[in-house]
């Protein structure tokens, strides 16, 4: 577990704000030269705390979709066996994110499809012939209330 400062802690909740924030805009704001900034952003990508910089695209502005979010259970004895599904999900792009869980499900994905027929194939056609999947159960988002990827301090 990393050591992190005020600092540091400030200049990452900046950077997840706006990724394009420059060493000298960043260092204006924490009343700090632009040198020490730049070290310790470098320091945090050395260590893989700040992991990459991505855009964050409004889905809404490109074309009709809809998120669904899918729990489910898997058919595994063993649990190296869930290598088997992790690796039927990587190949899927309409999975935003796939969590495995404790509790009533042992899955949660984050799904992104076009419409309801989209959604349809791909369960039908994709979801359902990935390996270890024994059941799904989902939920179609009416609304997002709150999407955020900064992290809570």
């Amino acid at each position: 577990m990393a050591v992190l400062d005020t600092i540091d802690r400030k200049i990452m909740r900046l950077l997840q704000e706006d990724a394009k924030l420059n060493v000298k805009d960043i260092a204006i704001r924490l009343n700090l030269t632009k040198t020490p900034i730049y070290e310790r952003i470098k320091r945090l990508e050395r260590e893989g705390i700040i992991d990459k910089y991505v855009a964050i695209v409004n889905r809404k502005k490109l074309a009709p979709s809809i998120l669904v979010f899918i729990s489910g259970k898997l058919e595994v004895s063993k649990f190296e066996q869930t290598e088997e599904f992790y690796a039927g999900i990587m190949e899927l792009p309409e999975v935003l994110d796939c969590y495995l869980m404790s509790g009533e499900y042992d899955f949660l994905l984050k799904v992104m499809v076009k419409d309801l027929d989209d959604y349809h194939e791909f369960y039908s056609k994709k979801l359902s012939q990935v390996p270890r999947v024994s059941y799904v159960s989902s939920s179609f988002v009416l609304n997002e209330a709150k999407r955020s990827t900064v992290l809570p301090d």
